[in-house]
This record gives C-alpha cells, structure tokens and sequence, in this order.
C-alpha cells in the first residue's frame, strides 16, 4: 500500500483540540478523584429511591458509622439543633459509658495505606461532658494499627460549648487494607462531632488523589469539561448541580444525593439499588475544577443547568417567564465573575479568598448538558435567553449548545438547523455543538468521514463518545478493540479540525465495585489506578497534534477498504510529520511513504504503538496488559503497521521554525 504525503498545508490545528469531559458517575468525585477517604463525613448522606417523575430521599445520617465492641456499644444519636454549618445541620451526638468506647468508619472498602506516608485527620467536636483525650485510630478487626490522641478542650463557661476543631497527623507503618477509621473516648461522656476528614499528606494541592492527578496530567488535555454530565440537570431541580453552593468553606457547601444514585432502579428491584447512596459532599467543587484545570493545564469549560432537570429522568422545568429562571441566568454571570473578576468584585473576592487572586481565565460555557428542543422544554428559547444575557456582558465568552442525546433522531437534525440559522444572524450567538455518541465500535469504521461535510460556520464539540463493544459494567469492557475504533474515528476528526474544534471521550472514571456505566477512560479502587486501551489513544492523540493538517486528497477512503485509517498532520515548530494509522486487521501491512521533493529524506522514524488483540483489557491486576510502545528505527520509506494496532509515527522532514 502506498500514500503519497503532499507538500501543502490543510487546516489549522487547535492545540487544546483533545480534552477530558469529568462527571461525578462511577464514584469519580467522593470515593475517587477527590482524595478524602471518609464515607458521609458529616453524617448528611441520603438513601434514594424512585424512578422518572417520582423520586425521594430518606436521611441516613448514620450510613457508613456504627458504634465499635470492643468495650461495649456506646450510644450514636444523628441530631440536628445546633449545627457546625446549618446547610449541613445534622451532626453526630455519642455517648460512651465506660472508658474507650466509640465508633468507626467504614470508608468504602475500607481503608487502604501505604507505609510511610503521612494522613491528616481533622474534625469538629464539642465536649458535652467528655474529658481526657480524644483516641483516634485505624482498626482492622480488634488489631489497633495507628493511633494517635488529641486533648479535649474543656469549654469555658463563659463562652459557651462551642464548636472546636482537631487536627492530628497518622503515619502508616505498613501497607494497609480493609481497615476502618474510628474515634473513640478516653473516660466516660458525651461529646458531639461534625466534619470528619482523613487525607493523604500527598493530595495535590490538598485536593486530589495523587495517581488519578497523574494520569489526567499525563493526557496533556486541551480542555476540562466539569462537572457533567447529567448531574447538571439533576433528576429534579432540587438535585441539579448548584455550582454556589460548591464553592467556600467546606462546612458550607451543602450535600446533596447524586442523580446515578437511582440508576437503573425498577419495580422488581423496589426502586432502590446498590448505589441508593451515592451523595456528593461537594468537596470537589467548582473552586477545585478551575484549580484542577490549572495544574493540568487545562482550559475550563464549565456546565450550566438552563432552568431543565434531566430530559430522560424528569418532567420538572422553571417556566422561562418565571422569575426564578432569571436566577438561573444570574448564575451564569455570576461564574464568569467568579472565574475572571477581579478581586475587587463579589465573586472574584470569593475566588481570591479561597486562594486564588489571579483569574482562572475562563473563555468557554456550556449552556444545557444533553438538552433538546420540545414543546414543553423550549430549549432553544432558554439558549437564546442566556446568549442575549452573557454576550452583552462578556461577549468574548464562547458558548457550548447542545446537539441533544444523539447523531440520529430529530433533535440532532432541528438542533443544527437551529444553530445554522442563528448564527447566519449572530456569528456569535454559538462557539461549538456538543455532540454526544455511545456506539458500537463498526459505527465508529464507518463513519470516518462524519465530519467532512459539515458546514463551517458553527463548530463541533464531541463531547461525549466512545465505543461500546459491551455494555456490561466490567473493566472487561474496555477493549483494545472498542479503543482501537474510536482512534479509527479520530483521524476524521483530526482530518476535520477547522470544524471539529474540542472532542473528550467519556465517561472518565469507575471505581471498580462501584461502577453504573461502561466502558470508562480510567479504572480504580481503593489501592491503585490504571489506563484503558481507550486512554493510551487518548494521550497519542493529545502528546502527538501537529499544527496543520496535511490534505489525503481521498487516499483515505482507499485505504480503509485495506482495513487502514489514516491521518496525517505537519508539526510546524519542529518541522515533523505526524502520521497516525489504524490497522484492524489481524495480518501486519506495509505502508510505503512517498514524501514529495521539497521533503527531506529522514533517516529515522519515532513509532508509538498501540497493538494486541481485540479483545485485551487492563485490570487492576494487570494494569499494563495493553500498553504503548515507544521506539526509533531507521526509516527505510516505509512503515510496518502491526496486526490490530495504532501506530502514530513522527518524521523529521522539514527544518525546525526558530521561535
């Protein structure tokens, strides 16, 4: 097979082209990106049942707490009545009746620790009548592993008994798994608590788990789409995501059940599952995704709910004459505030005095997550409604519209006439389409050249996809396969760039026992975290953009009915072409390079490559089964592309631009 490479220069390369899209789904934020390792640590969590139009929540304070034995149960009471925070107002009343007793944690699975590294504990007490110390551990079964003990501040009569804060540090001696966190009194007495934590010393800024920071930070991702996803929406308006309540002090951000907490309940199964606890304390908040987006170098494009819960989930909707959608609008101009004001405003003081004084430097918003247009939703009337406000204020914001749920139905095809239209009037009525498509891995092959008669004059965002050679919630699912077709994809999306301008794959995380949506970019548990086949083409593609795609004048097409897809694109600062191929078949082909007479002739070739079979997968066990491999090897004017495999391969063809 032979492809000849022109000497001319197609369409310009976004750099930030290639990001990631986070939703709190499969335990991404409490139990995984956000490092605390305590489950329902201000004793708020909710246990969730319903279905479309009809769900309810039972307060379940004492989930993940109960009373430890070893000298007998002392007495847990959930109380309200005078609470650290009165957005989170109910707090945790023990009374132990002989020497030592207390209560534990079960912290998910339990906890895992590593020896030698360091964990901050720190929650609020309030001394009724316990005196002495404060014994905080970490248990495995009756074994005491790290233990440590903090005074108890006797309150001053004068001031009253007052909320006090404790810190302490514990330093593992071991590695640790399945232990339980636990708190216990020195002599007999009542005391009360609220707010506990216990973080890894070696969370990123204090925030994020290390290894899942580093995989993200190891994609080099253009963009960060937060916080979803259809919690957003919410499965009411009074779950949907509220992005003031998830800045400032911890204690004030109030919880909330999450909207994949009634994932897939039905009536034999009495509208409850396993996830019927999944909440969100919201300690990964807004402040932390533009913090995130900073230490990754990621450009933050923040979600918005347009006054809609969940389109699939619920009927509930803000009429846009109520008052209350006003309030809806405010918030978006208050997050761009919040993001780029100075610290002279309200919110750019907010920002500064968590932290930050210098802005975020927000440039993109999304209006609606998977939004469409009907009678009832008037979709398009909201969309309009939040341009008008947002561009006469801060018309250099790039807004996000919404495609609706597909590529197929009617909502796709009037979403787009609706964008086409307006923008004929308003070049900047819509920046990008958010285009979502969970599909199996042939549609991926076949549709290559989705994009290459779009028109230009309002962008694409493919914001949610990925291939679905299962749907079954195993690691299983993420195959070589699946990941292989959606690298496939890309190089039409690449091939398209001057209209395909951000792409991120999704969903990002599963925390493996805790998982309601397959396949996932990321895998984790308590213990370690690991890649996919799907994030090693993910990270190819953002570590290996060229500046300018190189026109294939169909050879493309040609190509594929080898079983060959290919793109490539001209590195312009270092002067090298960038060729990605996908072979999916099972027999190695050679690819034979005709470079045009204004090339120079390199004489070696870098190759990543990507290569198994179909249906290899990474666990947690093997986490590196499928892996890339990265080497130079004289270039002979061809290129081996290995059975079942992604090869991207850079020449040096051109002399490097001085800057």
């Amino acid at each position: 097979m032979i492809l000849n490479i022109s000497d001319r220069k197609g369409v310009p390369v976004r750099q930030d082209m290639i990001g990631l899209f986070f939703e709190d789904i499969n335990y991404a934020a409490d139990g995984g990106l956000y490092a605390e390792l305590l489950e329902n640590r201000a004793f708020e969590f909710a246990d969730c049942y319903g279905t479309r139009g009809d769900y309810y929540v039972l307060p379940d304070c004492g989930y993940g707490w109960e009373a430890t034995e070893d000298c007998g149960r002392g007495r847990l009471l959930f109380v309200t009545g005078s609470p650290v925070s009165r957005r989170n107002p109910h707090y945790l009343r023990f009374t132990a009746d002989r020497a030592g007793q207390g209560f534990s944690n079960q912290a998910y699975r339990g906890l895992y620790l590593e020896a030698g590294k360091a964990y901050r504990v720190s929650f609020y007490a309030r001394a009724v009548s316990a005196r002495g110390n404060f014994l905080v551990s970490v248990r495995k079964g009756t074994e005491t592993l790290l233990c440590g003990a903090v005074p108890i501040r006797v309150p001053d009569p004068e001031k009253g008994n007052r909320w006090e804060r404790y810190e302490l540090t514990l330093t593992a001696a071991a590695d640790t798994e399945g232990a339980r966190f636990a708190v216990a009194l020195e002599r007999p007495g009542t005391a009360e608590f609220d707010f506990f934590s216990m973080m890894p010393d070696d969370a990123v800024a204090g925030v994020f788990r290390r290894d899942l920071f580093e995989l993200l930070k190891g994609l080099h991702p253009g963009f960060l789409r937060f916080p979803g996803g259809c919690i957003v929406e919410g499965n009411t308006l009074e779950n949907r995501y509220r992005w003031k309540e998830s800045v400032g002090p911890l204690e004030e951000r109030r919880s909330n059940f999450n909207r994949w907490a009634v994932h897939q309940t039905a009536e034999e199964n009495g509208w409850h599952t396993g996830y019927a606890h999944y909440n969100q304390t919201l300690g990964l908040g807004f402040y932390e995704y533009f913090l995130l987006c900073d230490l990754i170098g990621a450009k933050p494009l923040p979600v918005l709910n347009v006054g809609l819960a969940c389109q699939y989930q619920s009927l509930e909707k803000v009429e846009i004459g109520d008052p209350a959608f006003e309030k809806f609008i405010q918030d978006a101009l208050d997050l761009v505030e919040f993001a780029n004001g100075g610290t002279d405003t309200y919110w750019g003081g907010l920002r500064a005095g968590m932290g930050h004084p210098k802005p975020f430097g927000l440039t993109m918003l999304g209006i609606g997550n998977e939004q469409w247009q009907t009678p009832e939703s008037k979709f398009f009337e909201r969309y309009r409604a939040f341009e008008k406000a947002i561009h006469e204020r801060y018309p250099q914001i790039r807004l996000i519209g919404s495609a609706g749920p597909d590529i197929v139905s009617d909502h796709y095809r009037d979403a787009w006439a609706f964008y086409h239209g307006e923008a004929e009037k308003n070049g900047n009525f819509c920046y990008a389409v958010d285009e979502h498509y969970y599909v199996k891995p042939e549609w991926f092959y076949a549709h290559t050249d989705f994009y290459d008669r779009y028109p230009r004059n309002v962008k694409v965002f493919s914001g949610e996809y990925a291939a679905h050679p299962a749907f079954e919630a195993v690691e299983e699912a993420n195959t070589l396969g699946g990941a292989l077709a959606e690298a496939a994809f890309l190089t039409g999306v690449e091939r398209n760039a001057d209209v395909v301008v951000l792409a991120s794959y999704a969903p990002l995380f599963a925390r493996v026992g805790y998982v309601q949506w397959t396949p996932d970019l990321i895998w984790f548990d308590e213990r370690a975290a690991y890649g996919t086949p799907s994030y090693y083409v993910q990270k190819l593609y953002g570590e290996h953009l060229g500046t300018c795609t190189v026109p294939m004048d169909g050879q493309e097409k040609e190509l594929e009915k080898e079983g060959i897809y290919v793109n490539c694109s001209l590195r312009e600062d270092s002067g090298e072409l960038i060729l990605k191929a996908v072979n999916r078949g099972t027999c190695a082909k050679e690819l034979t390079l005709r470079l045009p007479e204004s090339f120079r002739t390199p004489e070696t070739v870098s190759l990543s490559v990507l290569a198994g079979q179909e249906n290899d997968h990474n666990t947690i066990e093997a986490p590196q089964n499928v892996r890339t491999q990265t080497r130079e090897t004289p270039f002979a004017g061809h290129l081996r592309l290995e059975p079942i495999s992604f090869t991207v391969a850079r020449l040096a063809v051109l002399p490097p631009k001085r800057q």
